[in-house]
Parts: structure tokens; sequence; C-alpha cells
């Protein structure tokens, strides 16, 4: 068994070299200053010698161009559309339905990036933000609701499946 002492305030002693009582400061103690810095190596990653990070960065530099290409109108499509996929997914977890959870963070993410490239537009045709908080408001209230493209398909499958049926 290890046996582990603690010692008190007290009890420690340091050089008189690295124990300063004059500071600029309202700190009426002792500073202690090492002549040496305290310096943590970075961490590497694990996976294959590759650097993960740089693996991500060049994914998202894609998307970003990929989205960078669409215009605006596309841009509030699609967002649109990644809403109410996120919301089918949260009716999903809901029901206790087998769905996957790194697919909140993926869709959140990618309408935080739709939405980033969306106010750079606006900055660089010099909308202010006030303004453009006011043109979101009135985008939003314009907004049909319309199921989101996953429930499109999967109404399509079962009106497939039914045909299928009446005609065997």
């Amino acid at each position: 068994m290890m046996n582990l002492s603690i010692a008190s305030p007290s009890s420690v002693s340091f050089p008189s070299k690295f124990l300063s009582s004059t500071s600029k400061s309202s700190f009426n103690g002792r500073q202690i200053r090492f002549p040496f810095s305290f310096r943590v190596p970075p961490k590497t990653a694990s996976t294959g010698g590759r650097n993960s990070s740089v693996v991500m960065m060049a994914k998202r530099e894609e998307e970003l161009k990929e989205i960078r290409t669409k215009t605006t109108e596309e841009i509030n499509e699609e967002v649109i559309d990644l809403k109410g996929e996120l919301l089918m997914l949260r009716l999903q977890k809901s029901a206790r339905n087998e769905f996957k959870s790194s697919e909140f963070r993926r869709m959140r993410k990618r309408i935080a990036r739709m939405l980033t490239v969306k106010r750079e537009r606006e900055i660089e045709e010099g909308v202010g933000k006030r303004l453009s908080r006011k043109l979101d408001r009135k985008w939003k209230r314009s907004i049909v609701v319309r199921p989101p493209p996953s429930l499109k398909k999967l109404r399509e499958e079962e009106a497939a499946a039914e045909e299928a049926e009446k005609s065997a």
C-alpha cells in the first residue's frame, strides 16, 4: 500500500531568491517566481500517425466551398430542409426509435455554416446587424411549413410498397 502525505502550507519552504514580497498588485501575500517556465508538450493524434484535426479541416473547407457556390435562396431552402430533418430526429428520439445521435451535431453545424455564409454575404452588401435580424425575422415568418426530404422519401417508399402489393 502507498502512503501519501500532504505538507501544510506553513511547512513548505522555498529559497529566498524565488520569493518576492514586493508586487504591483493589491495582493499582500508572497509571490513565488520560478526561474524556469512550465511547458506542456502538445498532444499528438494516435490515429495512424496522422493528425485528425487536419483531415477534419480539409472536409470543412470542401463543405464551405460547396456552400459558397450556392445562391442565397438555395441556402435558405437547404436551411429549411435541414431544420425539418432536425425536427424528424427529435421526433425519433422522443419516440425512442433507432437513430444516429451524431446526426444532431452534424446538422446543427451544417445549418450554422450556411447561416454564417449568408451573413458574410450580407456584410459584403453592407447590411447592418439590426437590419439583418429584421430581415431574418421577416424571412422566418414567410416560411411555408413542408415535410423534410427524409419524410417525403419515406412516404414515396411506402406508396411504392403499397402499389407493389396492389399490383401483385
